[in-house]
Formats: C-alpha cells, sequence, structure tokens
C-alpha cells in the first residue's frame, strides 16, 4: 500500500567507508513495557547514532498492517538514522489489525484500550532509552492517522505535535454499539462545527489546560476509504483546539500535486498545516511526504517551536460577517453560508457550510448560487449538484436534509478552473438570500 523505503541506504554508505562499519540499527521486540490492557505489541528502532536525550517519535500502522510493516514501508526509520530521534512502532493484535479509535474508552485520558498501551510504550522509552519528555510526537497512516488524532485529544500533555496521514477527526470514529467501524464518518457524512469538534477534544481531557500539541494532516482527494471531506473536517477541529483563524495565511505548492495549507502563523511550524493531494486514493504517505512530517516536528535540524497555548478562551467564536445595518436581521428560516476554497493551479475544493439563523427548521433544502467563469464542478460529497458550471444548485443527499435552527449541514465539491478562483457572489436557499460569512 505504501511506497517503498531505501532500508539498504545506510549499508550501500557503509560499504564505501574503508574502516570497519558499525553494525546497522536494527527494529527490536520489546515486551512487558508497562500497562497494556489490549495487549499491543511494541518494536522500537533506535538509531546508532542518537543524541543523549533523543526525542521519540511514534509511527502507528494501518488496518491489516503490523508495526515492523510500517518499519519497513516507511522512511522514519532512516530519517531517523540521519536526525537521531527513537521510534516507537506500535502493533494492533485484534482481528483486523486496526487500532481502536471508537470505543468510549479509547476516547477519554486514561480511559483505557490503545492509547493506554501506546503511552506506556512512551514512558517505557523514556524510562530506559533517556527518551526526552519534551519532544514526544505521533505519525500514522489511515487507522494509524485517526489514531493520531485520538493520542493528541487524549494527552496533549505527552504529544507536541502529530501528522496524521489519511485520518478523521477525534471523536468522529465514534460508536457505541461494540463495532469499531463507523461508515457515516468514514464516508466523510459527519460534519461539525469548528466548535463542536473542539468540545469534543477538550472533552477527553476536561480540566487540562496547558499547552495542545501541533497537528499537521494529509489527504489524498480521491480517497474512497476515509474519504476526503474528512480532512476539512481535522482542519476545522485543530484550528478550533488551537485557536486560530481557519483562515490559511499561507498556500503553497511543495510539489506539484500537493496544496499546503498554514493557519496561525506562515512559518515551518505553525499551529495547524494541511497538505490535500491532489489526484490520490487511500495510498500515503508517498515519497517527500515523511520528510516533510519530520520537519513539521522540528526534528530536521534547528530549533523547535514551542507549544502552542491558547488565548483564553481556548476556543473563540467563529467569525461571522455582521449583517450589513441597511438589512433586516434574518426573518424565520434565514441562513448564512461559509464557502471555503483549496486551490491550486488548475483546480480546487470548495467546503461549503450552511447555518439555519432563523427559528424554524429548514428542511429539504436547496442551495443556489453562481460559479464564476470558467470553473467547473468534476465531483461532490453530501450533495447533489447540477449543473456543473454557472448557475447552480445544490440539494440535500437522504441523511442530511434537514437544518434546525441554531445547527448547520455541510457540503463540498472538486473543480476545475482556467485561471479564476474567485468565489460566489451570493447564495440563496429554498429561493431566499443568504448572508455570506
Amino acid at each position: 500500500m505504501f511506497g517503498a523505503v531505501a532500508a539498504a541506504a545506510a549499508l550501500i554508505v557503509a560499504g564505501l567507508v574503508t574502516a570497519s562499519p558499525a553494525s546497522p540499527a536494527s527494529l527490536t521486540e520489546v515486551t512487558n513495557f508497562g500497562n497494556n490492557p489490549s495487549n499491543l505489541r511494541m518494536h522500537l528502532y533506535v538509531p546508532n547514532s542518537v543524541s543523549s536525550r533523543p526525542p521519540i517519535l511514534v509511527a502507528v500502522h494501518y488496518c491489516t498492517g503490523s508495526g515492523p510493516a510500517f518499519y519497513s514501508g516507511t522512511q522514519f526509520a532512516s530519517l531517523a538514522d540521519r536526525y537521531g530521534y527513537i521510534v516507537i512502532y506500535p502493533s494492533a493484535t485484534r482481528s483486523g489489525s486496526c487500532f481502536d479509535v471508537s470505543s468510549p474508552q479509547a476516547l477519554k485520558h486514561d480511559g483505557g484500550s490503545d492509547p493506554v498501551g501506546i503511552i506506556s510504550m512512551v514512558k517505557y522509552v523514556q524510562q530506559h532509552n533517556n527518551g526526552d519528555p519534551d519532544r514526544v510526537y505521533v505519525t500514522g497512516a489511515s487507522s494509524g492517522g485517526m489514531m493520531t488524532n485520538v493520542l493528541l485529544g487524549d494527552y496533549p500533555d505527552v504529544f507536541k505535535a502529530g501528522a496524521a496521514f489519511m485520518g478523521v477527526p477525534f471523536g468522529c470514529f465514534a460508536t457505541t454499539d461494540g463495532s469499531s467501524w463507523n461508515s457515516a464518518c468514514a464516508n466523510g457524512q459527519v460534519t461539525k462545527t469548528p466548535q463542536q469538534w473542539g468540545d469534543l477534544v477538550r472533552a477527553a481531557y476536561p480540566g487540562y489546560s496547558g499547552a495542545r500539541p501541533r497537528m499537521q494532516v494529509w489527504h489524498g482527494t480521491e480517497d474512497g476509504t476515509l474519504r476526503y471531506p474528512n480532512f476539512q473536517e481535522e482542519i476545522k477541529q485543530w484550528t478550533n483546539v488551537l485557536g486560530v483563524s481557519q483562515t490559511a495565511v499561507l498556500t503553497d505548492r511543495p510539489q506539484s500535486n500537493w496544496t499546503r495549507t498554514r493557519y496561525g502563523n506562515t512559518g515551518t511550524q505553525p499551529p495547524v498545516e494541511a497538505i490535500s493531494v491532489q489526484g490520490v486514493g487511500h495510498d500515503l504517505p508517498q515519497s517527500g511526504m515523511a520528510e516533510a512530517a519530520i520537519q513539521f516536528f522540528g526534528l530536521a535540524g534547528g530549533t523547535p517551536t514551542p507549544p502552542v497555548t491558547p488565548t483564553p478562551p481556548v476556543t473563540p467564536t467563529p467569525p461571522v460577517t455582521p449583517t450589513p445595518p441597511t438589512s433586516p436581521s434574518p426573518p424565520a428560516g434565514g441562513c448564512r453560508v461559509t464557502y471555503t476554497m483549496q486551490s491550486w493551479n488548475t483546480g480546487f475544493t470548495a467546503s461549503v457550510t450552511i447555518a439555519n439563523t432563523g427559528t424554524t427548521t429548514i428542511g429539504n433544502w436547496s442551495l443556489a448560487f453562481g460559479l464564476p467563469s470558467g470553473q467547473t464542478i468534476t465531483s461532490a460529497w453530501n450533495a447533489t449538484i447540477s449543473p456543473s458550471s454557472g448557475q447552480v444548485t445544490a440539494k440535500n443527499v437522504s441523511y442530511n436534509g434537514t437544518i434546525a435552527p441554531g445547527s448547520s449541514q455541510n457540503f463540498g465539491f472538486q473543480a476545475t478552473h482556467t485561471g479564476g478562483t474567485g468565489k460566489p457572489a451570493s447564495f440563496s436557499l429554498n429561493g431566499t438570500a443568504c448572508s455570506v460569512a
């Protein structure tokens, strides 16, 4: 599933040295590492050259995978050889080899299940390998990307930053029936306001008021397993948790099919960083992505960015564009539309949130708006949209047809453009004009 790693690189270089080289580092299994309620296995990679107080990276595998498979299939170990950090590779042992990101126990600080076992692994490395408690990071793909979100929510006191590949927001996969799969979340059908997503994270560790870990999220636009709308929901969640605006302060393209946005500041280690990978499915990380994660953590040299402590109140109210004084307040059935874009040289994705600002429930909604010239919709989620260009209408699907007062629904679409990346000038919901946030 994942790109092959040049695991033999260190051996090739060593073969060119005339003196007898040291034996290469290897992956070793650790047992009896501490409290482990779900019987996870632990594998550890310690490079030959580490500092006296090395950073720790937890690298979490995908469903059907294992710690050794993630070790051999990603670049995190070879990068550890270069930068001198220690890598922990947990392995899930339940059927399907997925991590628990859905049970009530897993979504609570010291609640039990897999997160507790992973924290025991971190403590083991701190005690036995002198790992630096102020430089602990986590990354993962698919199930591991979801676990990255969970660990940052459960243990903000342990982790300084995370990089989630193909994940979903903290709490999105929650279930109460004992199952471990949440189809609505996987299909991108679970949408919440930034405040609601942030509240889920804060509820995992009630009373915690310390620094919150920074977050980097990655997603392929064609992901058919954990669908692309989850990417925007993760951005909403972590910008809220970290108390920064959802409006990107920097957008660039490190590679031809990457669109990178930064939130909170424009530096290399912002509070939140998001990378959308155009045309790629459930197949991350790919070449260069592991190193980008290591750079985000601050493990590639230089001084790490201090952890982010949100300024009270922790969760600011999302900004709302006030209604012009000349316009009356929205009547019952009023609406407000928030429209955000992430664009690249030939296309973009748009996320549209319809908020019911009135006093009566809106049913069977239909949102009309005009796409600027040259923009053509190619796919959509959480709505049906027609036609594909010009004046278009987005209609609800079977599961999101009502919007209660004070609530909202979200949909999105992917489109091409011929150079213009402007936004629609106005929106009309069931024939009534909406305000625009």
